[in-house]
C-alpha cells in the first residue's frame, strides 16, 4: 500500500467545467476516475476535493479557491484552467499573467510545492459539434493558450500533461464528446487518466520518499 505516515493521500483539483465534469455523472469526472485508478494501484487516497465550476475564468477560480481553502495543504494538486478566458476573447498575452497566478496558488497549496502539482492542457472544443464551424480559429487560439500553460509550467518546475490531442479526435470518434455536444464525455476523461496516471503514481511515490 502507498500511504503517507498512516494518513491517506489528499488530492485537490482546481479548474472549470472540464474538472467539475459538465454533462457527465460525478463518478465519471476525470479527478474521480483518477482517484479510482490510483486506488487500483494500491494508493490509499482520500476522495478528491474539487474546486471548479462551469464558466469559470482564472480570476473566478482564484477568488473562490482562496475563500474555500484558507491554509489547507494537499499532497497532490491539479490545475486545468483557461478555456473560458479564451472563449470570452481574452488575448493570449493577458492570459499568461493570470495563469501564472493560478499556478503559483496551486503550488502554495501543495505540501511538497511544485513537486506535488500537475497541469493539464486545455482541451480543444473546436473538435466538437458545437465548435466545428469555427474549428480552425478555435484550435489556433487553444494552441496559443496551451503554449503558455506549458511554458509557464516548465518555468515553475511543474509537471505538464497534454490531453489536447485526445480531444481532437472528437469529430471522428463521437463517443469522446458528452451529450451536450461541447464537453468531453466520461469515456474521454478515462483516456486522459489512462494516459498519465502512471506518472502521477510516480510523483506520489517520489514525494513520499523525499
Amino acid at each position: 500500500m502507498i500511504q503517507k505516515e498512516d494518513q491517506n493521500i489528499s488530492f485537490l483539483a482546481l479548474g472549470d467545467s472540464y474538472t467539475i465534469g459538465e454533462s457527465v455523472d460525478i463518478n465519471l469526472r476525470w479527478p474521480n476516475q483518477l482517484v479510482e485508478k490510483l486506488k487500483s494501484q494500491d494508493v490509499l487516497i482520500e476522495p478528491v476535493k474539487i474546486i471548479a465550476k462551469t464558466g469559470w475564468r482564472t480570476d473566478q477560480l482564484l477568488l473562490s479557491a482562496r475563500t474555500v481553502l484558507n491554509e489547507s495543504k494537499f499532497d497532490l494538486v491539479a490545475l486545468l484552467i483557461g478555456v473560458n478566458n479564451e472563449f470570452q476573447g481574452e488575448t493570449i498575452e493577458s492570459f499568461e499573467e493570470k495563469f501564472r497566478k493560478c499556478l503559483a496558488f496551486a503550488i502554495a497549496q501543495a505540501r511538497s510545492g511544485e513537486a506535488g502539482v500537475f497541469v493539464l492542457s486545455i482541451p480543444d472544443y473546436g473538435f466538437t459539434p458545437y465548435g466545428a464551424p469555427n474549428q480552425a480559429k478555435i484550435s489556433a487560439r487553444i494552441d496559443g493558450y496551451n503554449n503558455i500553460c506549458k511554458s509557464v509550467s516548465f518555468e515553475f518546475g511543474v509537471t505538464y500533461f497534454d490531453i489536447t490531442e485526445i480531444s481532437r479526435q472528437g469529430l471522428v470518434e463521437t463517443k469522446l464528446v458528452a451529450s451536450d455536444n461541447l464537453h468531453p464525455s466520461g469515456y474521454q476523461y478515462s483516456l486522459w487518466v489512462d494516459k498519465y496516471y502512471k506518472k502521477i503514481l510516480g510523483m506520489i511515490q517520489s514525494n513520499l520518499n523525499n
